[in-house]
């Protein structure tokens, strides 16, 4: 595992933890291979019940690392999106047999929410915030998000947070079907994790075979919108106008994107 990705197995619970709060928690390419390494190897265990994601120090996750984007996008067109860490991490939160639950303890950006979606349990603490900055980096959504959140949200809704890129608090992403329920920042982990462990407690092909029903059908349909979005988001890498958004974040100004269209 990657010394910024801590597991823990307890109670039938596997904790995975993004571990990296220097960055809050941004996530490297190392990062998803080992989350999709802690994933794979949960379906290996028979005691482990449950998978539970959150992050470290007062963050869930910052979303991708903008330093590993600006390496990907020098990278020669031939390069395959599918060969990713990240896109092998999601693809494995997207088909887990075993429940996901996740506690979101802070900021929470791009695919911090996207991943969400995949989740089968999602609780927030009251100071969490949800972000999809997509667009304002010059970049699609990713996860089969934008399949899924206007299921979840409605299509406006949806609209409103991958156009806009705006930030949302914790009550509102409630509200909108994000997660299922907000606590005081203080008590979620407590809450959150209590709760996957009471989950692995319960009988768990009957848990198993219930999350399959729940999301029956949804499959085919969110393996064919993930790859039309990792080809678009593989060409808008590569592209000037994420360029553009790249430096303006290092340079700490606005984007300027007047000279594309």
């Amino acid at each position: 595992m990657s010394d910024h990705i801590l597991v823990e197995r307890a109670d039938g619970v596997m904790k995975v933890v993004m571990n990296r709060p220097d960055k809050k928690n941004a996530l490297t390419e190392a990062m998803y291979a080992a989350m999709g390494d802690a994933i794979e190897a949960a379906h290996a265990e028979r005691d482990i019940r449950v998978i539970y994601f959150t992050g470290a120090d007062g963050a869930f996750t910052a979303g991708n690392d903008l330093g590993d984007f600006a390496r990907q996008g020098a990278e020669p067109a031939g390069a395959s999106q599918e060969e990713r860490p990240v896109s092998r991490f999601l693809r494995l939160i997207s088909t887990a047999e075993k429940p996901i639950v996740a506690g979101v303890n802070g900021l929470a950006v791009g695919v911090g929410v996207t991943m969400l979606l995949h989740c089968d349990l999602a609780y927030a603490g009251s100071t969490a915030s949800f972000q999809m900055p997509f667009v304002n980096l010059g970049l699609v959504p990713e996860a089969a998000s934008t399949y899924l959140l206007p299921k979840v949200a409605g299509l406006q809704k949806a609209s409103d947070l991958f156009l806009t890129g705006r930030k949302v608090g914790a009550e509102e992403a409630e509200s909108m079907g994000l997660v299922a329920q907000v606590f005081p920042g203080d008590t979620l982990q407590e809450e959150a994790y209590g709760r996957a462990r009471i989950l692995a407690s319960k009988a768990p092909t009957a848990v198993k075979l219930t999350k399959s029903l729940l999301r029956g059908g949804e499959a085919a349909n969110v393996a064919s919108q993930m790859a039309k979005e990792a080809g678009h988001f593989a060409a808008q890498l590569r592209s000037d106008e994420v360029k553009e958004a790249i430096s303006a974040f290092f340079d700490k100004r606005p984007a300027d994107f007047s000279k594309f269209g």
